[in-house]
Protein backbone atom coordinates (compact mmCIF):
# COMPACT_ATOMS: atom_id res chain seq x y z
CA UNK A 1 0.00 0.00 0.00
CA UNK A 2 1.40 3.39 -0.99
CA UNK A 3 1.46 6.00 1.75
CA UNK A 4 -1.06 8.85 1.49
CA UNK A 5 0.71 12.21 1.36
CA UNK A 6 -0.18 15.78 2.26
CA UNK A 7 -0.38 16.61 -1.45
CA UNK A 8 -3.29 16.39 -3.87
CA UNK A 9 -3.91 12.84 -5.11
CA UNK A 10 -3.07 12.01 -8.69
CA UNK A 11 -4.12 9.07 -10.90
CA UNK A 12 -0.69 7.68 -11.74
CA UNK A 13 -0.28 4.85 -14.25
CA UNK A 14 1.03 2.23 -11.81
CA UNK A 15 2.15 -1.24 -12.88
CA UNK A 16 3.61 -4.18 -10.98
CA UNK A 17 6.36 -6.44 -12.22
CA UNK A 18 8.18 -9.06 -10.16
CA UNK A 19 6.69 -7.63 -6.97
CA UNK A 20 7.92 -4.09 -7.68
CA UNK A 21 5.58 -1.19 -8.31
CA UNK A 22 6.49 1.37 -10.91
CA UNK A 23 4.75 4.38 -12.40
CA UNK A 24 4.99 6.23 -15.65
CA UNK A 25 6.96 9.46 -15.16
CA UNK A 26 5.45 12.10 -17.45
CA UNK A 27 8.61 14.23 -17.32
CA UNK A 28 11.24 11.56 -17.99
CA UNK A 29 8.84 9.63 -20.27
CA UNK A 30 9.57 6.20 -18.78
CA UNK A 31 8.53 3.87 -15.98
CA UNK A 32 10.20 4.54 -12.65
CA UNK A 33 10.30 2.16 -9.67
CA UNK A 34 8.31 3.64 -6.80
CA UNK A 35 10.53 4.24 -3.79
CA UNK A 36 9.19 6.35 -0.91
CA UNK A 37 11.22 9.35 -2.15
CA UNK A 38 10.07 8.85 -5.75
CA UNK A 39 6.45 8.70 -4.55
CA UNK A 40 6.95 12.16 -2.98
CA UNK A 41 8.81 13.51 -6.04
CA UNK A 42 6.06 12.39 -8.44
CA UNK A 43 3.30 13.87 -6.28
CA UNK A 44 5.15 17.16 -5.94
CA UNK A 45 5.68 17.34 -9.71
CA UNK A 46 1.95 16.86 -10.24
CA UNK A 47 1.26 19.52 -7.59
CA UNK A 48 3.54 21.95 -9.47
CA UNK A 49 1.85 21.20 -12.79
CA UNK A 50 -1.77 20.90 -11.71
CA UNK A 51 -2.01 23.40 -8.86
CA UNK A 52 0.78 25.92 -9.41
CA UNK A 53 0.70 25.96 -13.23
CA UNK A 54 4.36 25.08 -13.79
CA UNK A 55 4.77 23.97 -17.42
CA UNK A 56 5.68 20.29 -17.64
CA UNK A 57 8.24 21.10 -20.34
CA UNK A 58 10.14 23.43 -17.97
CA UNK A 59 10.67 20.86 -15.19
CA UNK A 60 13.79 18.72 -14.87
CA UNK A 61 13.96 15.74 -12.53
CA UNK A 62 17.14 14.41 -10.97
CA UNK A 63 19.39 16.75 -12.89
CA UNK A 64 23.05 16.10 -12.24
CA UNK A 65 25.59 18.63 -11.02
CA UNK A 66 29.02 18.53 -9.42
CA UNK A 67 29.60 19.73 -5.87
CA UNK A 68 33.04 19.57 -4.24
CA UNK A 69 34.13 17.27 -7.07
CA UNK A 70 31.31 14.75 -6.44
CA UNK A 71 28.36 14.05 -8.69
CA UNK A 72 25.03 15.02 -7.09
CA UNK A 73 21.40 15.08 -8.26
CA UNK A 74 18.78 17.75 -7.66
CA UNK A 75 15.30 16.25 -7.28
CA UNK A 76 13.32 18.88 -9.19
CA UNK A 77 14.41 22.08 -10.92
CA UNK A 78 11.94 24.42 -12.62
CA UNK A 79 12.96 26.86 -15.33
CA UNK A 80 11.34 30.00 -16.69
CA UNK A 81 10.67 30.48 -20.41
CA UNK A 82 14.12 32.11 -20.80
CA UNK A 83 15.77 28.89 -19.55
CA UNK A 84 16.76 30.33 -16.14
CA UNK A 85 16.43 28.15 -13.04
CA UNK A 86 13.66 29.53 -10.83
CA UNK A 87 12.91 26.77 -8.30
CA UNK A 88 14.81 23.90 -6.71
CA UNK A 89 12.91 21.21 -4.80
CA UNK A 90 14.49 18.68 -2.48
CA UNK A 91 12.30 15.62 -1.87
CA UNK A 92 12.69 13.16 0.97
CA UNK A 93 10.82 10.00 1.90
CA UNK A 94 7.90 10.55 4.31
CA UNK A 95 9.90 8.78 7.04
CA UNK A 96 12.71 11.36 6.80
CA UNK A 97 12.29 14.32 9.14
CA UNK A 98 12.76 17.74 7.58
CA UNK A 99 15.59 19.01 9.77
CA UNK A 100 18.66 21.20 9.54
CA UNK A 101 20.59 18.47 7.68
CA UNK A 102 18.01 18.51 4.88
CA UNK A 103 18.11 22.31 4.63
CA UNK A 104 21.91 22.19 4.61
CA UNK A 105 21.82 19.69 1.73
CA UNK A 106 19.58 21.83 -0.47
CA UNK A 107 21.62 24.93 0.45
CA UNK A 108 24.81 23.13 -0.68
CA UNK A 109 23.15 22.13 -3.96
CA UNK A 110 21.97 25.69 -4.40
CA UNK A 111 25.55 26.96 -4.12
CA UNK A 112 25.92 25.46 -7.60
CA UNK A 113 22.54 26.52 -9.01
CA UNK A 114 22.01 29.95 -7.36
CA UNK A 115 18.20 29.65 -7.47
CA UNK A 116 16.10 32.21 -5.58
CA UNK A 117 13.24 29.89 -4.60
CA UNK A 118 13.64 26.65 -2.64
CA UNK A 119 11.18 23.97 -1.55
CA UNK A 120 11.83 21.05 0.78
CA UNK A 121 9.26 18.29 1.23
CA UNK A 122 8.83 14.81 2.60
CA UNK A 123 5.30 14.65 1.22
CA UNK A 124 3.84 15.34 4.63
CA UNK A 125 5.54 18.64 5.45
CA UNK A 126 6.56 21.31 2.95
CA UNK A 127 8.81 24.31 3.50
CA UNK A 128 9.34 27.16 1.05
CA UNK A 129 12.04 29.77 1.14
CA UNK A 130 13.14 32.80 -0.91
CA UNK A 131 16.87 33.43 -1.16
CA UNK A 132 18.28 36.93 -1.54
CA UNK A 133 21.80 36.49 -2.85
CA UNK A 134 22.56 40.23 -2.83
CA UNK A 135 21.82 40.53 0.88
CA UNK A 136 23.03 36.99 1.67
CA UNK A 137 19.84 36.05 3.53
CA UNK A 138 16.62 34.10 3.16
CA UNK A 139 13.03 34.16 4.35
CA UNK A 140 10.53 31.36 4.76
CA UNK A 141 7.25 31.87 2.92
CA UNK A 142 3.94 30.18 3.69
CA UNK A 143 3.11 29.03 0.20
CA UNK A 144 4.87 28.29 -3.03
CA UNK A 145 4.04 30.99 -5.58
CA UNK A 146 2.27 30.11 -8.79
CA UNK A 147 4.51 29.88 -11.84
CA UNK A 148 3.25 33.18 -13.29
CA UNK A 149 4.21 35.03 -10.07
CA UNK A 150 7.84 33.94 -9.72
Amino acid sequence: MLQPLNLPPYAFKITEQDGQLSLFDEIRKRNIIITPEEWVRQHFVQYLIGHKNYPKSLLKLEGGHKLYGKQRRSDIIAFNSAGEKVLIVECKAPSVAIDQKVFDQVARYNMVHKIGLLAVTNGLQHFYCRINFDQNNYEFIKELPEYQKI
